[in-house]
């Protein structure tokens, strides 16, 4: 016998069928996301801003002068403008490497800036851990820094974004050292933010600091994460990564692009909807397997618009596009709350950051030549033998400093002076400097592993008196050509022991130069930038000469 529904419970059935046709038939939701990537602190527009191709003639390049915090915070606030829905994210090394204004605080007028633009979340990049884990909390939590002290203008309150660190995890615990992913709701439709480094952080940063961390594979363990958020109602997801690729067009533009995003943006679950990428300081807006993938250049010069349309129905991402808007610094007015951020901060910094170093008669260039020898390479690794060379300060007999720790040119002023602050833009880790004892063999070994990452070789700058010869065309353990090593005219005996000054990251293996933890007899001394600020004191005016101390044939 059939019952009649009664009118209630008809009502409701009613009304169900008419939400979810309701739902079928409505307009997509609008969802504007902003995204930055390796802004290392830079809270001054960096010196030459972008390189971009020339409207007037496609195959050359033409300098585009962009970022700094005042501009960035205007372009976001436009970009935002009559959005109901936005959010702000980040694809990591947003400190680390940083000039001489964020890195003279640990870097806590950069975390403060990107708070006051509202950046809602970040992937954590390997810059996120040059002073280590807890060091990478406190910029999340806030607090004084635990040897300097409390520096700034006014208490540090931490960031008011969220850090995102999916695939690292603490081997103590097996949790992720910070929450793997944020759920933010547009309209009721929620949408996955997943957060990650790359897995080759290891070699990248001291490892001291990272001690009992793990970095897992990215893209498995993106996918190990859909089961669980598709089980909390999420259809949208997008992935920040500090990894990327590159590409060989302009900076909106992504024909030919290839490195390690390719392959991991393959081998994602189809889940994934989109992805921002960072770390190779690229530009690009490509379709990776039927997906979007963007990165937004270095330093702050492009804010990445990307307009995305959510189903009301499914919840899914059914379309994504996005736009590089470069930070026009000519023309873009400042943000009045970031120039008093940064004001404030100056009156504190600008005393020791306008103390006169020396002098140039031209700029001082850290490009590498074809050997992988630069200007100001040999400049520093010069200065960190001066200051090691007295027994007292570890009797160095030849000095080497890895090219990543050399972050900015010394570019030439009218005037030719040369600032503290321009010193420390240069060398803004603050790596003391540490002599070890090396047998020939040692240092033999430590020049072969240069290539133990055949695509991104780490040559190391030499001091004055060394020299060398690689052979482009030999396998990997074999390139430094025999008998070629010398010092001051001498050949480097293999079994002969010598005082080499390495900064502090390489001597706990930093950059896979694992050899140098074998060094033994550690004498530690005087910061790096200190030695490059007492060698402009006492050679200026410094004229560049022409890299010859490392020979590459083939």
């Amino acid at each position: 016998m059939r019952h009649p529904l009664s009118p209630v419970f008809a009502a409701a059935v009613l009304m169900l069928a008419c939400l979810a046709l309701r739902a079928q038939t409505a307009s997509p939701i609008e969802l504007r996301i902003l995204a930055i990537n390796d802004f290392h602190g830079n809270l001054r527009p960096p010196p030459g801003g972008i390189r971009t191709s020339d409207p007037a003639d496609k195959t050359g390049k033409i300098a585009v002068p962009a970022g700094g915090a005042e501009h960035m915070a205007t372009l976001v606030n436009e970009l935002r403008e009559g959005r109901k829905n936005h959010i702000f994210v980040a694809a990591g090394d947003l400190i680390g490497a940083s000039p001489f204004l964020s890195a003279m605080f640990h870097d806590e007028p950069t975390i403060e800036s990107l708070s006051m633009m509202g950046l809602d979340v970040a992937s954590v990049g390997n810059h996120e851990f040059d002073e280590g884990k807890d060091e990478l909390l406190r910029m999340q939590n806030g607090g004084c820094h635990p040897v300097d002290g409390c520096q700034g203008p006014h208490a540090f309150a931490g960031a008011k974004f969220r850090y995102l660190a999916a695939s690292t995890f603490e081997n103590s615990t097996g949790k992720t050292v910070l929450p793997p992913y944020a759920i933010r709701q547009f309209d009721g439709i929620p949408v996955a933010f997943i957060g990650l480094t790359l897995k080759g952080t290891p070699g990248l940063v001291a490892p001291p600091g990272i001690a009992g961390l793990e970095f897992r594979d990215e893209a498995e363990t993106v996918n190990a994460l859909v089961p669980e958020l598709k089980a909390l109602g999420v259809e949208a997801i997008v992935v920040l990564i500090h990894e990327g690729g590159f590409p060989t067009g302009d900076y909106n533009e992504c024909p030919g692009i290839s490195g390690p995003v390719v392959d991991i943006v393959q081998k994602l679950d189809r889940a994934v909807d989109m992805v921002v990428s960072g770390h190779t300081h690229q530009a690009y807006v490509c379709e990776i397997d039927g997906r979007l993938v963007t990165s937004a250049d270095k330093y702050g010069t492009i804010v990445t618009a990307i307009d995305v349309k959510l189903d009301p129905a499914t919840h899914d991402i059914i379309s994504a596009r996005a736009d590089n808007v470069i930070v026009r610094s000519r023309v873009l007015a400042k943000d009045p709350e970031q120039t008093a951020l940064l004001e404030a901060y100056d009156k504190v910094a600008g005393p020791l950051a306008n103390r006169v170093a020396g002098s140039v008669t031209a700029s001082l260039s850290r490009l590498p030549n074809d050997a992988g020898e630069s200007v100001l390479g040999d400049i520093i690794a010069d200065a960190q033998l001066a200051a090691t060379r007295a027994e007292a300060d570890g009797g160095a007999v030849v000095a080497f400093t890895n090219p990543g720790g050399i972050r900015s040119d010394i570019a030439k002023k009218p005037d030719g002076t040369v600032t503290y602050a321009d010193v420390f833009a240069a060398q803004p880790f603050r790596n003391q400097l540490v002599t070890l004892t090396l047998t020939g063999a040692q240092i033999k070994t430590m020049l072969e592993q240069q290539w133990l990452d055949p695509a991104r070789p780490r040559i190391l700058q030499v001091s004055n008196g060394f020299s060398y010869t690689w052979d482009g065309a030999r396998p990997f353990g074999e390139r430094v050509v025999a008998g070629s090593m010398s010092l001051n005219g001498q050949p480097v005996d293999p079994a002969t022991t010598w005082r080499v000054a390495v900064n502090g990251f390489l001597a706990v293996g930093g950059d896979g130069f694992s050899v140098l933890k074998t060094g033994t007899a550690a004498r530690t001394g005087i910061y790096d930038v200190d030695a490059l600020y007492a060698w402009f004191q006492a050679n200026s005016p410094l004229s560049p000469a022409a890299p010859a101390r490392i020979r590459r044939v083939n």
